[in-house]
């Protein structure tokens, strides 16, 4: 097997705190330990299309260990087989933009690209892989859905500032007596609002993976009043949705690869409880806030073990897997089983159990 000399790596999709820990290790571990170089796709995927690139050298990735975001940039709207161009009529169509990319990769004498990303980053790797590119992918998002790992970097961070701000609305839902109703981000799937829920002590909890129904949300209000609790904290995942009923849609975005925008559950749940009960209801949306900032020290040591691993496999000639995290373990699995699947909440799972154990409600 020939010694892979130079690697290629980008970041795609939502940017998430831990990225630029994974950056810092890929290149640390390259440059150290198999004396790579390693090129800095910027912008995803975009980078690898458009021809972005710079070396990322030692220098490039001190001190950036604990800062949130991306220092190579990303986009989740740049997928190399579904590029969005809009025609001169103003059409929009998708073309396979492919062979730009093995260009770009073949001028640079980049011999593996290791793509750092969530479900739609790694389904992308994983066709790349098919087209004769080596790759590895790295497992990230704040939404913790990706399937093959236990859990994905920028989970953690996310939680804990949604946590914070749980803490935060209880002592003003307290004092003037209303419902606050906080909405976390997650897309299908319940992780953050969960979570984040059973630590900061929500009364009502709702996820995508069990449907409410707003007579069970409203009886659960008026019953903690009758019992002198005059106040509630609702946390309501984007998805999360009514029996028989739809996901709210904030809009839509036909150029991403992920087109739908969920968003506004809290506001319609609070006019319905506010009209059923007679209670105030007030809204916070955390939106982008469990994207950024500095991550966790929990998110930067998976991050720096993610990225480690990942030039392991690529230096041991390992492509089309992506490194996850098995127990206490980060060990590597196919990149067709990471996206086959969303990991969603299981409604049985021991912590929905122990929440309604000790009286939280999940709508149903």
């Amino acid at each position: 097997m020939n010694k892979i000399k130079r690697i290629g790596l980008l970041t795609a999709g939502g940017d998430c705190p831990g990225l630029n820990a994974v950056i810092r290790a890929v290149t640390k571990a390259a440059v150290n330990e198999h004396g790579m170089e390693v090129i800095g796709i910027e912008d995803g995927y975009a980078g690898l299309i458009e021809g972005r690139f710079h070396q990322l050298k030692w220098n490039d990735v001190s001190g950036i260990l604990h800062t949130g975001g991306t220092i190579l940039g990303t986009s989740n709207r740049d997928n190399p087989f579904k590029y969005p161009v809009h025609k001169p009529n103003g059409d929009l169509e998708f073309i396979d933009v492919f062979d730009q990319v093995a260009g770009n990769i073949k001028k640079l004498h980049i011999e593996a690209v290791i793509a750092v990303g969530g479900d739609g980053t790694m389904a992308i790797t994983s066709r790349m892989m098919e087209r004769g590119v080596k790759v590895v992918g790295v497992p990230k998002t704040i939404d913790n859905d990706l399937a093959a790992t236990d859990v994905t970097f920028g989970f953690d961070t996310a939680l804990v500032t949604a946590t914070e701000a749980l803490d935060k609305l209880h002592t003003t839902a307290m004092s003037h007596h209303r419902v606050m109703i906080m909405e976390t981000m997650g897309r299908y799937a319940g992780w953050i609002a969960l979570y984040s829920g059973v630590a900061g002590g929500g009364d009502i909890i709702l996820i995508p993976e069990i449907p409410f129904k707003l007579d069970s949300i409203c009886r659960t209000v008026l019953e903690r009043g009758s019992k002198g609790k005059r106040f509630s904290i609702i946390v309501a995942a984007e998805g999360a949705k009514p029996e028989g009923g739809q996901l709210v849609v904030q809009r839509i975005i036909k150029e991403s690869t992920d087109q739908l925008r969920l968003g506004g559950i809290g506001q319609q749940l609070a006019g319905q409880i506010e009209d059923r009960t007679g209670i105030e209801c007030r809204v916070t949306v955390l939106g982008h806030l469990q994207r950024g900032g500095s991550p966790s020290a929990f998110d930067r040591i998976l991050g720096t073990r993610f990225g480690v691993k990942a030039v392991e496999l690529a230096a041991a000639g390992q492509f089309g897997r992506m490194v996850a995290l098995k127990g206490l373990k980060v060990e590597s699995v196919p990149l067709e089983e990471a996206v086959s699947k969303l990991r969603l909440v299981s409604p049985d799972s021991e912590v929905i159990k122990a929440a309604r154990s000790v009286g939280v409600s999940f709508g149903d």
